[in-house]
């Protein structure tokens, strides 16, 4: 395997020339952004090949291989991140993406998809939230938890291991109750299959749990359907 053009000499080189000025500890925040767009880059550079081994014709059980994974997996991360999410949900996950910019955060955070999240009230999400606890104040709560601007922002936000985890445990939420979507009420039980994290503790201190949540949804959810049917 060819050795990669960029160093981490390069990386440090480049860091340094950008904030001749900044003290260390500035430094170190930059850094930890950089990180993360990187990561992202990946993300997208895998996403990129996967999308030119199927116009070749290969097998998602193919590309599962030389990925490690499944071919389960594997087809889900190359028909896109949010190939099932609803309309609703994506324009959450984009509410979130659009906040850490307005605010200058270098990356998007569990807690910006939370504020996003309890700000579209028409969503199913949302009118749970309403019945189990106080929007209003979690919103502000949740408010509180976003990260304060930082001095340089990349161009493309990226999304931080916490978010990334959110969408898949979001996913998983989906996947538990047998729907073949994933819309707002699978994000909110995403954010509460990551109790430790800042948007988690918003909701688990406000007494919300797991198991109470997935059973309020499922009831919900039943409910449409039965006047849907009428």
């Amino acid at each position: 395997m060819a050795p990669f053009n960029l160093s981490v000499d390069d990386l440090i080189s480049e860091l340094e020339q950008d904030l001749p000025d900044a003290d260390p500890v500035a430094r170190v925040g930059e850094a930890r952004s950089r990180a993360r767009a990187l990561g992202d880059l990946g993300d997208q550079l895998i996403d990129h090949f996967i999308r030119a081994a199927r116009e070749n014709g290969a097998s998602w059980s193919q590309i599962g291989d030389a990925m490690g994974v499944s071919k389960q997996a594997a087809q889900q991360r190359g028909t896109g991140r949010f190939a099932r999410f609803t309309d609703r949900a994506r324009e959450v996950v984009a509410a979130a993406q659009a906040l850490a910019r307005e605010r200058r955060n270098p990356s998007v955070e569990p807690e910006h998809v939370l504020v996003a999240l309890l700000d579209a009230r028409a969503a199913l999400a949302a009118k749970l939230i309403s019945v189990l606890g106080d929007p209003d104040a979690l919103a502000e709560t949740a408010a509180a938890r976003l990260p304060g601007p930082s001095e340089t922002v990349p161009e493309h936000v990226p999304f931080s291991a916490g978010a990334k985890q959110l969408l898949e445990e979001t996913t998983q939420s989906a996947l538990d109750l047998g729907h073949n979507y994933v819309g707002t009420e699978h994000l909110l039980l995403g954010i509460l299959r990551m109790p430790d994290s800042g948007a988690g503790r918003v909701l688990t201190d406000a007494g919300f749990s797991y198991d109470y949540t997935k059973q309020t949804t499922q009831a919900a959810l039943a409910g449409l359907q039965h006047r849907n049917k009428r």
